[in-house]
């Protein structure tokens, strides 16, 4: 056993999320432009290169592994990837193989998912409209999603729904998609815009303080607080009216890094250890410097010890661009 990751704060990292891509079918215009620039094959990370960063964090203490993107189902070969990974669940020292999809390529992959260990999954839907839907992700088709969501329930999948709440857009729909993500046993989570990457609408248009929506839904439900964590940064009440739980991301109205445990991987191999900071490690240049992992092992030490206590979100008028210069999809949320 190796010693754990314990950064300047004393928080043990045991979570670490994976962009493995940063391409996606969708254009969700919170989260990228719609005429993307994408990276170029050889600056990504191959997939056994993914799988090596992610086995030296294993081996230094970390229990959950999350792989997003992009979309990271869009990713050639990518159950490839979750094949190799489950090795770690099957020796116990993983606890947690998961992902976050925006469901588009669910149909085709659910069972294969479920097969590697994976038992729950974050679902990306903002909201049930179909016009709608298609504004907010520029290309998507809600059927596809709904179709890959019921494909993910019946192979064994727990499904949780998240949604970006968005001013103006579907801050009428919140109650709706909850009593319907509650009625088939799903639990929601709510999130606030994120001020990364430059988009075309400006962000303060979008923002959605999730006080608002909390206190327009206690007007007509019963919310009791509820200790459910997942790892994640989301605060839990369960609705006493459905029986489901609702999570709040509130990285706006209340930073939620004191517990933080998680650094993030992009598909190039830059380690941030901070969402909301441009600090970074480059870890690809340590994986492709030796074929031992003293070099990886070194970088990731280095990394940690510069984890920053916070993130410094902002958004009103006085700050028009966005904290970060990198979008959403680069990082892996």
């Amino acid at each position: 056993m190796r010693p754990p990751l314990i950064d300047p704060f004393g928080r043990e990292i045991s979570y670490l999320r994976i962009s493995v891509t940063d391409r996606c079918d969708f254009r969700c215009v919170y989260c990228m432009s719609e005429d993307m620039t994408f990276l170029p094959k050889r600056d990504l990370l191959t997939l056994e290169e993914v799988d090596r960063v992610a086995t030296a964090f294993v081996a230094r203490g970390t229990r959950k592994l999350r792989i997003t993107g992009g979309e990271p189902l869009v990713r050639r070969d990518i159950m490839s990837l979750f094949r190799s990974l489950s090795r770690h669940l099957a020796s116990g020292a993983l606890d947690e193989l998961t992902l976050t999809t925006n469901g588009s390529q669910l149909e085709r992959y659910a069972s294969e998912l479920a097969a590697c260990g994976v038992r729950r999954i974050n679902v990306s839907l903002d909201t049930l409209d179909p016009d709608k839907f298609r504004a907010i992700t520029r290309w998507g088709d809600l059927g596809k999603v709904q179709r890959g969501i019921e494909a993910a329930r019946e192979a064994g999948l727990r499904v949780k729904i998240n949604a970006v709440a968005l001013k103006g857009v579907n801050e009428d729909e919140i109650e709706g998609l909850m009593q319907w993500a509650h009625g088939l046993g799903m639990d929601l989570t709510l999130i606030e815009v994120m001020p990364l990457g430059e988009i075309e609408p400006g962000r303060i248009d979008q923002f959605l303080p999730l006080s608002i929506v909390r206190a327009r839904l206690m007007e007509r439900h019963t919310l009791d607080d509820d200790p459910y964590r997942t790892g994640g940064p989301a605060r839990y009440v369960r609705v006493r009216e459905t029986g489901g739980l609702l999570g709040f991301i509130t990285p706006m109205t209340h930073n939620f890094c004191e517990s933080c445990n998680r650094v993030r991987l992009t598909c190039t191999g830059t380690l941030y250890m901070c969402l909301g900071q441009e600090d970074a490690a480059d870890l690809r240049a340590a994986v492709r410097a030796s074929g031992d992992d003293a070099l990886l092992y070194r970088a990731m030490d280095e990394a940690i010890s510069r984890k920053p206590k916070g993130h410094d979100f902002v958004i009103d008028r006085r700050h028009a661009r966005p904290a970060v210069g990198r979008h959403m999809s680069v990082t892996g949320g």
